[in-house]
């Protein structure tokens, strides 16, 4: 066995609304940064995996994002996978 470290990105999708991410642009605007516009709120996961490849790793991160990690009808996820 392998161990991987993936890293995860869940961010809402483009067409949800993000309340926070529009309160921290606004927020912005108020402490000088008025440059900044449409700030995303999401989460970022870290986890390690064990596996006999990378491509069974993959699978089974991918099936962790779907079935746990990410809200499918509001979030979209995205991930790297290496070995350590």
């Amino acid at each position: 066995m392998t161990k991987f470290q993936a890293e995860i990105d869940v961010m809402p999708k483009k067409e949800i609304l993000d309340p926070q991410g529009k309160a921290v642009t606004g927020s912005m605007k108020n402490l000088g940064f008025a440059e900044i516009h449409n700030v995303r709120i999401g989460k970022h996961i870290s986890l390690e995996i064990e596996a006999d490849s990378a491509e069974k790793a993959h699978d089974k991160v991918e099936q962790a994002c779907k079935s746990l990690l990410a809200n499918l009808i509001m979030e979209s996820y995205s991930f790297t996978l290496k070995q350590v």
